[in-house]
């Protein structure tokens, strides 16, 4: 008889996990952060470089990004397709940090926006030879409605409105409209008797 772990067990390998995740990806060569659309990486470059010394190719599965006649920083299989027409990236000088700096040698990054084909999956990691991380562990941002498309926004503010009516033990928009239909029908036909008439 197998016994599954206690909950103090699994929050203690959730942890562990975690711990190890992210120190896998803290000794990248670059930091990535995703949305269910897209996915952005930043990826540290020498501050005396311009855009020109730069080697970076964005494909639909593949991305190569490295400093011309070097070994690429990144290079490698995309885990799922991308928009190329949609991905861009930009070489962007970081301010200081700190006051005494000021005529330290700026530092630089490279800006990757990856525009995802299929938005409606999560991505293990940007390209197929890095660590994974946990695709299940991945809490979503809150998404306002007025950034849904027009039917998917009427379908979830109908979903919405069932629920607060059901909540409220009102009738749901499906319900009130069968009601409706039954008062026209009463309505055109007064010589009919519907006071044993049932909803359902």
């Amino acid at each position: 008889m197998s016994t599954s772990p206690t909950p103090e067990e699994r929050e203690k390998k959730d942890a562990e996990a975690k711990a190890r995740e992210e120190e896998e990806q803290s000794k990248l060569p670059y930091k990535w952060t995703q949305t269910i659309g897209d996915l952005d990486i930043t990826v540290p470059v020498p501050g005396n470089l311009k855009g020109k010394d730069f080697t970076v190719v964005l494909s639909k599965t593949k991305l190569k990004v490295g400093v011309k006649g070097q070994e690429p920083i990144l290079d490698g299989d995309l885990p799922h397709p991308i928009h190329v027409d949609e991905s861009t990236w930009t070489l962007t000088t970081l301010p200081p940090s700190d006051k005494s700096a000021a005529n330290a040698q700026p530092s630089k990054v490279i800006d990757i926006h990856l525009d995802k084909s299929n938005k409606m999956e999560w991505w293990p990691h940007v390209i197929t030879s890095a660590p994974k991380i946990d695709t299940s562990k991945i809490t979503p941002e809150n998404s306002k409605l007025s950034d849904l498309d027009g039917e998917t926004r009427g379908m979830v503010e109908k979903m919405m409105y069932d629920q607060r009516q059901k909540e409220m033990g009102k009738p749901t928009s499906e319900e009130e409209g069968k009601m409706e239909m039954l008062r026209k029908f009463q309505a055109q036909h007064p010589e009919m008797d519907f006071s044993k008439a049932k909803m359902g």
